[in-house]
């Protein structure tokens, strides 16, 4: 079991700050005392730069528990709160700061233990770990060392202890296979089993996809189906059906494309469950874009002296996680979320992916055993491949063997969101800068973290080999160099830029701050690529011409490369052979963006092109400059995707809960599949929730809110989380706002027992957030709008959501552009309605939900209200009175659930309007 670890003990959270000695109870402090007690003794801590936050320190000299935890358990799951890790130890949840403070020494006593038992499974490399982080200054090794006993012999290198993967045969193509509404409904039978109950709905919507799934009936493009399954319909298993029928009898690959990361975990977990016999030993494969993976390369890198103090200690951490990882995924994977927030460093975990296009490939010694070439292997024979919509929607664009036939597109409703990032090209300093180094490497003496090899110092071994190379080689070096360099931005702002590329982004830089129509109020500035000031277009002339000289060089490089690769002479080995292959798919990709920034130049000096939007900016963030350049988004987003992924498919399935518009539902399905951009016929599809929504939520529109002063805001949020008692859900527009908001109420909330989440204000990763918001149901979160699609919270833990103020898009020259073009008003109703349909979807997840939905100020039109379900009641009442209703609601008031005369609300043939 372990004793409690006699060492001292801070809590602090925004009820105030406790200090428990090494043996006696807690007692509450002022921050001066408990600052001055924490820089004279280490104190355990949870999660320490939650705890700096809360005392208004810079750092927490503590030692924190959570990094105790990686050790001892690495790649294992905790929700990083004192309740969490009671949880998980087995020990009782303390109910009072003082018990918490009490808690972390007795888990302190309970992780260390554990190193002494024979059980424990994850011990092996654990004492040579201890030795280097102690050798690197971890506050707990010392700790630790004492309890584990030193291995009798060497301990495997990790390197060496990690499984390796081998080379398989290609996969044959895909039977042609034809299924049927019996076979599916008795394949989604099989997946219920005897946990769920048949779903009003599921089957039907299993059936309407079989279609996607059978030959495709036309060369010009895929068996296109597009169905809206509304919230608790289990579309999940619905989809798994006919997919998972197909892989089996084709012997092919389905690939379930999500938008978020928590769908992909979802996905996974639903598959375990409904699926164990995978598909007849084909396994189901996650597959996600390199960067999201640890590169081991940059890992050996890392722990041989490429990071050092904090991040060096990161780094012998994520090794020890490495090591009992499933697949090596760092971003969404079994890397604890709140891991790298520990040790505040930005830069560290991308430095151990490979986010730069560095990779050598079967040149690297780590290859066989590569966690990225595990993921793509996996993924070349597996029957169900979950992917995210980012990284399908690039490989069907790129082309080759790896382009999936059968796509299924869940979280539809953000293809055109997936799709104009996908599809849209930027030419800004630092786009250019990373071209730069990716070309050149690091220049100058200054210490960088991460490898950062050039393409030269890849290339040393040909270009020593082979004149050929070394001369191709030397114009790329020289024409690279006339791109943007380190700290351009401050040339820029001094006036004093160098060369064509940095010319021409001062240049664009005077542009927009003299003809930005937006005060300059700390936030980005854009202006649209008209009435050029003198000087600019010349400039974009030098800069084309500067590109244009790169490009040629690189496709001379590139050329000779693949004449190597085809004649092979003596001296290219294997791995040689390797570092060719990948330089050149590099070369390939860069010269294909030298072709885009190309395309844009042109733009500034001649005419706008119809299919795309083009506008200069200057990026600012926190007041301050950090990028500026020029901008090319597709005007339909849609356009592309249909033209690269849909036209190439064979079947593809576009679904979600909120595909349709309540106005023109018909017309909005066909967009939302790409339907308009391909000459096929969709297959259309809708179905109802089974949820009875107008007993399970109400909306409220408070009528007396003015949703910019935030003062007034602060004052609706303190008073609605308060009547709900916590478990609200908060939205908001612009992250000033909620910043000011949470400072207002954080206090006052805590007071009286509600913990209150920020997004951009705990210094803890979103992901991270919405689990503790999951485990507390009497804590509530702050984010921005963008977090609706995180939330994944069924149960209590979510019954209340408030928005600021209504969603519209900023009014920015591309959101001009789209609503110019595709209805004016009409298109941006259509937006908002859509986010407030996906806000509401994350109230009412499960059979016996119950929630409230706030939007605080008095202009919101009643043509919006179509975004939520039919029969809902809506009400419009002053803030005093809507917390009334809200508390009196989810409290299960029946006098609060009988419907008024007065207000407004939904009958099922739409919006009916009483007074007001």
């Amino acid at each position: 079991m372990g004793s409690p670890l006699p060492f001292p003990s801070c809590v602090a959270s925004h009820a105030g700050i406790w200090l428990a000695d090494a043996t006696g109870p807690a007692r509450q402090v002022g921050r001066a005392e408990a600052g001055r007690a924490l820089a004279d003794t280490p104190h355990l801590v949870l999660n320490a730069p939650l705890v700096a936050a809360r005392l208004g320190i810079p750092e927490c000299p503590g030692l924190d528990l959570l990094e105790l935890f990686a050790f001892v358990h690495p790649a294992r799951f905790v929700i990083p709160s004192a309740a969490g890790l009671a949880r998980l130890l087995g020990l009782a949840e303390p109910s009072t700061p003082v018990e918490e403070a009490r808690l972390l020494q007795v888990a302190a006593g309970r992780l260390l233990a554990t190193l002494a038992d024979a059980r424990w499974r994850e011990r092996a490399g654990a004492h040579t770990a201890a030795m280097r982080l102690s050798r690197r200054g971890w506050g707990w090794a010392q700790v630790v060392l004492a309890q584990l006993k030193a291995p009798a012999g060497r301990e495997a290198d990790l390197f060496d202890a990690l499984p390796g993967w081998s080379e398989t045969p290609p996969r044959p193509e895909p039977r042609p296979v034809v299924l049927t509404a019996e076979r599916t409904g008795a394949r989604l039978s099989a997946l219920r089993g005897a946990r769920r109950e048949p779903r009003p709905g599921q089957e039907a919507y299993a059936r309407a996809l079989i279609p996607a799934f059978c030959p495709r009936e036309s060369r010009d493009g895929p068996n296109l189906v597009v169905a809206e399954a509304g919230t608790g319909t289990g579309k999940t298993l619905g989809y798994l059906a006919p997919a998972s029928l197909y892989a089996e009898e084709s012997g092919g690959a389905v690939w379930l494309s999500t938008y978020t990361r928590a769908l992909q975990r979802q996905l996974m977990a639903e598959v375990e469950t409904s699926l164990p016999e995978r598909l007849g030993g084909r396994p189901v494969a996650v597959r996600k874009g390199r960067e999201n993976y640890l590169c081991l390369l940059n890992l050996e890198d890392a722990m041989a002296g490429q990071f050092s103090g904090r991040q060096g200690q990161f780094a012998e951490l994520v090794a020890r996680w490495a090591r009992f990882t499933r697949d090596g995924d760092m971003v969404g994977g079994d890397l604890p979320g709140w891991l790298p927030a520990l040790f505040r460093s930005r830069g560290a975990l991308p430095a151990l992916s490979d986010r730069r296009g560095e990779c050598i490939r079967a040149a690297c010694p780590h290859y066989r055993r590569c966690f990225i070439e595990k993921s793509v292997r996996g993924a070349a024979h597996a029957s169900l491949v979950i992917a995210n919509h980012a990284l399908t929607l690039a490989m069907a664009a790129r082309g080759g063997a790896e382009v999936p036939r059968r796509i299924l597109f869940d979280e539809g409703h953000h293809l055109p969101e997936a799709a104009d990032s996908a599809f849209s090209v930027a030419l800004t300093g630092t786009e250019a800068l990373e071209l730069r180094r990716w070309i050149l490497g690091p220049e100058g003496s200054g210490r960088r973290v991460g490898r950062r090899r050039g393409l030269a110092a890849r290339l040393t071994d040909a270009a020593h080999a082979s004149d050929a190379v070394a001369q191709a080689l030397e114009p790329v070096m020289d024409a690279a160099r006339l791109l943007a360099a380190d700290q351009w931005l401050d040339r820029l702002i001094a006036d004093e830029p160098d060369g064509p590329i940095e010319q021409l982004l001062a240049a664009v830089r005077t542009q927009v701050i003299t003809r930005a129509p937006a005060e300059d109020h700390g936030f980005s500035l854009e202006t649209e690529i008209v009435d050029l000031l003198p000087g600019l277009a010349e400039a974009a002339d030098r800069a084309a011409s500067a590109l244009e000289r790169l490009s040629r060089a690189l496709a001379r490089l590139r050329a000779t490369l693949l004449q190597l690769l085809a004649s092979l002479p003596d001296w290219l080995d294997a791995s040689g052979v390797a570092r060719l292959e990948a330089a050149e798919a590099g070369l390939a990709d860069r010269i294909a963006l030298l072709s885009a920034w190309a395309a844009m130049l042109a733009r500034v000096g001649g005419s706008p092109e119809p299919d795309f939007v083009d506008w200069f900016a200057l990026v600012k963030a926190g007041g301050r400059e950090r990028d500026a350049g020029i901008f090319r988004h597709w005007l339909d987003p849609m356009k592309p995707l249909s033209q690269a992924v849909l036209s190439r498919a064979h079947g593809v399935v576009v679904t979600s809960a909120t595909l349709a518009d309540g106005d023109e539902p018909e017309p909005s399905l066909r967009r939302a599949g790409g339907a308009p951009h391909i000459p096929v016929e969709p297959r259309l599809f809708q179905v109802d929730s089974p949820f009875a929504y107008a007993e399970a939520a109400r909306v409220f529109i408070a009528t007396d809110v003015r949703p910019r002063d935030s003062a007034m805001l602060a004052l609706a949020f303190a008073q609605l989380i308060e009547a709900a008692e916590g478990g609200a859900l908060g939205l908001f527009t612009a992250i000033a706002r909620l910043r000011e908001v949470h400072a207002r109420i954080a206090d006052r909330l805590a007071a009286r027992g509600l913990p209150l989440l920020a997004q951009h204000v705990d210094p803890v990763d979103t992901g991270t957030l919405v689990d503790l918001f999951r485990a507390d149901p009497r804590a509530s979160l702050l984010g921005t709008d963008a977090l609706r699609d995180g939330v994944d919270v069924p149960g209590e833990s979510l019954r209340l959501i408030i928005f600021e103020g209504i969603p519209w898009s900023r009014p920015t020259i591309l959101e001009s552009a789209r609503r110019a073009a595709f209805g004016g008003m009409a298109h941006e109703d259509r937006q908002v309605r859509r986010r407030l349909a996906q806000a509401f979807g994350r109230l009412i997840r499960t059979q016996g939900d119950r929630g409230a939905f706030v939007l605080l100020g008095p202009q919101v039109p009643s043509r919006l209200l179509t975004a939520f379900p039919g029969g809902v009641r809506v009400e419009r009442l002053p803030l005093d009175a809507v917390a009334e209703r809200v508390a009196a609601f989810l409290k299960g008031d029946a006098a609060a659930q009988a419907c008024k005369a007065e207000g407004a609300f939904l009958g099922d043939k739409g919006l009916r309007t009483g007074g007001e």
